[in-house]
Order: structure tokens, then sequence, then C-alpha cells
């Protein structure tokens, strides 16, 4: 800490940030003994170029979880915590299909539609109910 700022955490950020400083930053950071760290620059570009997911995607995700979930367990009472795995096929590089899991916060995701209802189409109501989600 220096003034109260946590110098480590600030290197980490100007080595991860090389490539949008500018040359004088550069040349100044290097005149002080900090360059560039590769692996902080692929892990931070990594980290920008997410794809943003709208709020529609987010929402037929959340039905196709709780479709698997309701047919599974034959109710669609899904406990607060609960995590649905869902498998998506995704192209590979070299045209090969890849099957990848990941977990839909089914609980947060009824939740917070039920908090929201108000804001919800009568369309989406609708696919909730229809999964036997009782105040759709």
């Amino acid at each position: 800490m220096f003034e109260g700022e946590q110098l480590g955490r600030w290197v980490q950020a100007q080595r991860a940030s090389w490539p949008g400083l500018a040359e004088d930053q550069r040349d100044l950071l290097s005149a002080i003994g900090i360059e560039a760290d590769q692996e902080l620059v692929a892990a931070k570009a990594a980290a920008e170029a997410k794809p943003i997911v709208s709020r529609g995607d987010r929402f037929a995700q959340g039905i196709v979880a709780l479709a698997q979930f309701a047919a599974r367990e034959r109710h669609a009472r899904v406990p607060r915590p609960h995590r649905e795995p869902l498998e998506t096929v995704k192209a590979g590089p070299g045209g090969e299909d890849w099957v990848v899991v990941h977990q839909v916060a089914l609980g947060p995701f009824l939740i917070n539609a039920k908090a929201r209802r108000t804001k919800l189409t009568p369309g989406q109501l609708a696919q909730l109910a229809e999964h036997g989600v009782e105040w759709a």
C-alpha cells in the first residue's frame, strides 16, 4: 500500500493493459522495470471477448433449463440454490462438434422472474406456466 493505493494490483493492471497503453506510458513503466505479461494480456482479452447475452437469450436458456428440470422431477418447485446442467453443441475449430456443459442458475432465474413478473410479456408468462410455474 502506498497512499491508499494497492501497488500490486496497479502493477498487475498495467501489465495486463499493456497493448492499450500509450507509447509514453509504456516507456515510463519500462524505465521502472515493469513489462507486459503476455498471460495477463491474453486473459484480459479473453474476458473482454465473451459474447454479450441478451435478456431474451437468458430467458430462453432459463426456460430450457426449467423444461429439463420439470420433465425429470415432475414439478417446477425449484430449490433456491439449484443449478441445472445444460448441454449445448458447439462447432469446434476443425469442424468437429463439442458438447459443452454449463450450469444455469435455475433457482435464482425463477426467483428473479417472479420478482419481475410485471415486466414479463404474456408469452414469457405462458412459457413459465406451461412448465408448471404456479405464479405465472
